[in-house]
């Protein structure tokens, strides 16, 4: 058991962390280091209480309403702020439409911004589950080559000229640039200003998923975010509050261009329903206004960094990895002459659970992700060791072929 500073609150615990109540549930015996969401230890239960009773306090029946379409007001001027103070540009409430999480804002661009047989240029390997959205929406994924620095700009170029030269439309760009999913790559604010060159170029409209960018874990000089750089002319992009307070928000945010925005926001299931989750948004515009979400911030980028640090020292030295300066993930690529399946085999015999890189993509290695924010850093320290046991033993003999 952790020690009572290294949980969230007294209500965040595990009694109801069943299958029917949550979306996954480890075997019994297994370490999951698959996870892309928190510890149930680090999420707020009482802080999001105390926020949710403020909120109805403070807005009475206007809590329990129908919202503005485009989000309530304090919760997009805090967000607006918030990108103002990072991004390098000014950015207003109407940059801002409230949406229901990452997943929900992807759905709705690939909805409203393509149509069946457009072109996503993405990166060798990103958010799966992203992709799967634009799949299911008919939307063909075109990876893009990337190097050391992040998205090769040249190879940028080259896509676009190609596809349209071939009768292809190409809907948007798809890329994760602040600790990567799955790869927790940084890209840096010179390769960001010739990605944004190429796309004004091109013509290219960027989707810039930000979902961890407020989860740095090391004094590293943070970049501007690419809707910041460009002014929110030509890119939008995606926040979530689901990797810092808790994805059963179903809460985050879009930002980009006010005539964007204000398409969006007019739309039906929009007009039809108002603003998204609104109780939630005013919960966390309270918990926002009074300096709770920035505590909240600093007291969990300390516990993430610990679990990160665990499973690193876990694994020991040898591995073909980089430390990633924040996010969720360690991306750990096989030694010469080991495929995927022999890792996550042989991870799997030794009571861990990996995912592998094959599910984000097009990997140039074998490779897996290992999350470490789903478990303690206890639990993450004992699966890093078993897990350099594992990839260094020699794999068994198949039964059926070994004489």
């Amino acid at each position: 058991m952790e020690d009572p500073g290294e949980v969230a609150g007294p209500r965040s615990h595990r009694r109801q962390w069943l299958p029917g109540i949550v979306q996954a549930v480890a075997p019994d015996g297994i370490t999951d280091l698959g996870p892309g969401y928190l510890d149930p230890d680090l999420l707020p239960v009482d802080l999001l209480g105390d926020a949710y009773a403020e909120a109805l306090s403070r807005y009475g029946s206007a809590a329990l309403s129908y919202g503005e379409n485009q989000g309530v007001a304090p919760l997009r001027e805090a967000l607006a702020e918030r990108a103002t103070a990072t991004g390098g540009q000014p950015c207003g409430p109407e940059n801002v439409l409230v949406t229901a999480g990452t997943s929900h804002a992807l759905h709705l661009l690939a909805t409203m911004l393509a149509e069946p047989g457009d072109v996503v240029l993405c990166e060798p390997t990103g958010y799966d589950f992203g992709k799967q959205i634009f799949t299911d929406r008919g939307l063909t994924l075109s990876p893009v080559a990337v190097d050391g620095s992040g998205p090769d700009p040249q190879a940028l170029a080259d896509a676009a000229r190609a596809h349209r030269a071939g009768g292809r439309r190409v809907a948007f760009v798809y890329l994760i640039p602040t600790f990567h999913n799955p790869t927790g790559l940084l890209v840096g604010e010179a390769r960001r200003r010739e990605i944004l060159a190429v796309a004004r170029d091109h013509d290219l409209l960027i989707v810039e998923d930000d979902a961890y960018g407020e989860l740095w874990l090391d004094p590293v000089e943070m970049p501007p975010a690419l809707a910041g750089l460009a002014g929110y002319r030509g890119v939008v992009r995606l926040c979530t509050f689901a990797k810092t307070l808790g994805p059963g928000l179903r809460l985050g945010s879009m930002l980009a261009g006010p005539e964007l925005i204000a398409r969006i926001a007019g739309s039906g299931v929009l007009s039809s329903g108002g603003g998204l989750n609104h109780l939630a948004s005013l919960a966390v515009t309270a918990l926002m206004e009074g300096g709770g979400y920035d505590a909240r911030l600093r007291w969990l980028r300390k516990r993430l960094v610990a679990r990160r640090d665990a499973l690193v020292a876990g694994l020991g030295p040898g591995r073909d990895l980089q430390v990633p300066h924040g996010g969720f993930f360690l991306w750990l690529r096989g030694a010469p002459g080991t495929t995927e399946e022999d890792m996550v085999a042989a991870a799997g015999r030794a009571g861990v659970q990996v995912a592998g890189g094959s599910r984000f993509g097009l990997p140039d290695r074998p490779s897996v992700r290992l999350s470490y924010s789903f478990n303690s850093p206890e639990d993450l320290a004992l699966a890093g060791r078993r897990l350099a046991r594992a990839w260094s033993a020699p794999a068994p003999l198949d039964p059926v072929t070994a004489h």
